[in-house]
């Protein structure tokens, strides 16, 4: 076994590159899990049956989600560590909210002003405002864009994190952190109290905290707790996603969601094995421009697919194979996204980055991995 310091050296605490493809690759299966499965209000026909060769794989897509939680709690540990509380609600803040208040208002001209009539959530202007802080769902308001339920279990990890952030970020702080709050997750699912469950996310917790762990092996190198706390995460969330799955397919039919639960367990444990290859260096890429702008252009991606999935694919029907729609829905999704992404959300960031590295004078020289939400 490598001591710890040697494994930092040989894996670095920088950008790993290979996170950012896996982002990528995250969103673009939620994207198509949308487009060739969920989205029949937007084609106007069961996706299912015009993509009959694409559903069962595209299907597995719902888990994507599942991905960006475990590179959550990788990355968000990596990078509250050695920060105090101003930074990181700082630097959460900066990567949150400028792109989420762009598809929010794109979410707003599409249907106030387009008048596009699929996925509408039929909110008033009031309503639109309380999107805008992220925590609609606190006030039982009904999100703008049906992705942003991810923000809202992202939020609470966040809030989380936050208790230990004041505490303080040390190695053996976050093993009884992770453990206290795995500990909790079990105890709330048979509780099965409401506000329990809001605040201790039993579903999405195993994700979470699996990714924290990932990131102890990866900075400190392989030791038996952390260990035992991804394999109970990969064990817990085993039941998680195949319960989210079976409730999908409870209400669209398995005909319209075609996916079993073999496929649902092997997606489950590539997810985990492929992190688990990240943190101990075994997937290891190098950084490139290309890496970094998929990275980048992963979170608008993530936000403003469903916009343009209605706004192009009802109009696009009229006149092209449904194969072709879909090829040209995705392409513009990721073009925007990237647009999005160089032109707006990243220069808002560098305006307000030197602020963020004003409250952490700490902050290290080598360039910190974006967080990891969707």
């Amino acid at each position: 076994m490598h001591s710890p310091s040697r494994s930092r050296r040989a894996r670095g605490d920088g950008r790993l590159a290979e996170l950012d493809l896996l982002r990528f690759i995250a969103a673009l299966s939620v994207v198509a899990f949308h487009l060739f499965v969920a989205f029949a209000s937007v084609w106007g026909a069961r996706p299912a049956a015009l993509f009959p060769a694409l559903a069962p794989v595209a299907g597995l897509g719902i888990l994507g989600v599942e991905l960006f939680f475990v590179i959550s709690g990788f990355v968000i540990l990596m990078t509250v560590w050695g920060k105090g509380l101003g930074a990181f609600a700082w630097s959460r803040f900066v990567r949150l909210y400028p792109a989420y208040w762009l598809s929010l208002g794109a979410v707003a001209l599409l249907y106030g002003v387009m008048g596009a009539k699929a996925l509408d959530p039929k909110l008033t202007g009031g309503e639109y405002a309380v999107n805008a802080t992220m925590f609609q769902r606190l006030f039982k308001v009904i999100d703008a864009n049906g992705v942003y339920w991810s923000l809202w279990a992202e939020l609470r990890f966040y809030l989380l994190m936050a208790i230990l952030v004041i505490v303080g970020v040390t190695y053996g702080r976050v093993l009884v952190f992770a453990g206290i709050w795995l500990a909790a997750a079990i105890g709330a699912e048979f509780l099965g109290d409401p506000v329990v469950n809001e605040i201790v996310m039993p579903r999405y917790a195993p994700y979470f905290i699996a990714g924290m762990s990932l990131y102890l092996i990866h900075k400190h190198g392989s030791r038996w707790l952390p260990w035992l706390y991804v394999v109970a995460g990969w064990a817990i969330s085993l039941h998680s996603a195949l319960e989210r799955v079976h409730g999908r397919i409870k209400v669209a039919g398995y005909v319209n969601m075609p996916v079993n639960d073999v496929s649902v367990i092997v997606t489950i444990t590539l997810i985990f094995a492929a992190m688990s290859l990240v943190a101990l260096g075994v997937l290891r890429m190098r950084p490139s421009k290309l890496l970094t702008a998929l990275g980048g252009t992963t979170y608008p991606l993530y936000l403003f697919h469903s916009v343009v999935a209605v706004a192009l694919i009802p109009v696009l029907t009229k006149t092209l194979p449904a194969w072709a729609v879909a090829l040209v829905t995705i392409v513009s999704a990721i073009v925007l996204s990237y647009l999005v992404y160089a032109l707006a959300e990243r220069p808002i960031q560098r305006i307000l980055r030197p602020r963020r590295r004003q409250q952490s004078p700490a902050t290290p020289a080598v360039q910190v991995q974006k967080a990891s939400v969707p």
